[in-house]
C-alpha cells in the first residue's frame, strides 16, 4: 500500500511554495494546457469562478496568486469556494484577504448551500477537486466520487455561462464514462486528463468541459 504521509516532489514543492497541499499543481497543469483561467478573447478579465471541494485551499490560492498583479489585481474576478471542512487558519487568512473571494462552508448538496452558491454565479468556470472520504473499496469509492463528479456537473449545467468551462475530479470506475459522455453532451468539447501531480497508483483523473453549449 502507498504511504501517502511520505512527502514526495509534488508535496515538498507546495510546501516551499507556500500552497496548503501538492493538489495545486494539478490545476497549474489544467490551466496551462486548456486556457482554464485564460479564455481567449478574454484574458481573465471578469471571471466568476466556483471552486468546489476548496479545502484546505491550494486551488483559491493558486487563482487569487495569478491574478494579483494584472490591472485590476484579484479584484478582476469572483472567487467562490465551498468546502464541508473549513479553510486552515493561516491559508484561510491570506484568501479572506483578497478582494473577490468568498467561503461557503458546507455540503455542496444540500439545499441552502446549493442555493448559496447559485445566488453567486451565473460563472464563467468551475473547478471540482471534491473527494470523498475513502474507504478503501475501490468500488465504493468510485461511487461515491462519481455522486461528488454528478453534483459538479448540476452547477454546470445550472450556474455555468454558455462557453464556460467544467474541471471536475473522478475516481474512475463504476460508470465515470457514463460521466463524461454528459460532459460532452452539455460541452462542445469534453476530455479526461490525469496531470502529472496525480500519484501513479491513484486511479483519480479529472474531466474536462469545454465550451458550455
Amino acid at each position: 500500500m502507498a504511504d501517502y504521509t511520505k512527502p514526495d516532489f509534488w508535496s515538498q514543492k507546495a510546501q516551499k511554495e507556500g500552497y496548503p497541499a501538492r493538489s495545486v499543481y494539478k490545476l497549474k497543469e489544467m490551466d496551462e494546457k486548456f486556457r482554464l483561467l485564460d479564455p481567449p478573447g478574454r484574458g481573465g478579465r471578469g471571471l466568476r469562478i466556483l471552486d468546489l471541494g476548496a479545502a484546505p485551499g491550494s486551488w483559491s490560492l493558486y487563482i487569487l496568486r495569478k491574478f494579483t498583479g494584472r490591472t485590476g489585481g484579484a479584484g478582476a474576478l469572483s472567487l467562490t469556494a465551498v468546502d464541508l471542512s473549513p479553510l486552515p487558519p493561516r491559508f484561510g487568512r491570506d484568501l479572506a484577504a483578497e478582494g473577490g473571494f468568498t467561503f461557503i462552508q458546507g455540503d455542496i448538496s444540500a439545499a441552502e448551500i446549493r442555493e448559496a452558491i447559485l445566488a453567486r454565479g451565473p460563472f464563467s468556470l468551475i473547478l471540482s477537486d471534491a473527494a470523498p472520504a475513502t474507504t478503501g473499496n475501490r468500488s465504493v469509492d468510485a461511487l461515491r466520487s462519481l455522486e461528488l463528479a454528478e453534483t459538479a456537473l448540476f452547477y454546470g449545467g445550472q450556474a455555468l455561462e454558455p462557453g464556460g468551462a467544467l474541471a471536475v475530479k473522478v475516481f474512475q470506475g463504476g460508470d465515470s464514462q457514463g460521466l463524461l459522455k454528459k460532459i460532452r453532451e452539455l460541452f462542445e468539447s469534453g476530455k479526461s486528463f490525469k496531470p502529472q501531480a496525480c500519484r501513479r497508483e491513484s486511479f483519480e483523473t479529472y474531466y474536462l468541459g469545454l465550451g458550455k453549449r
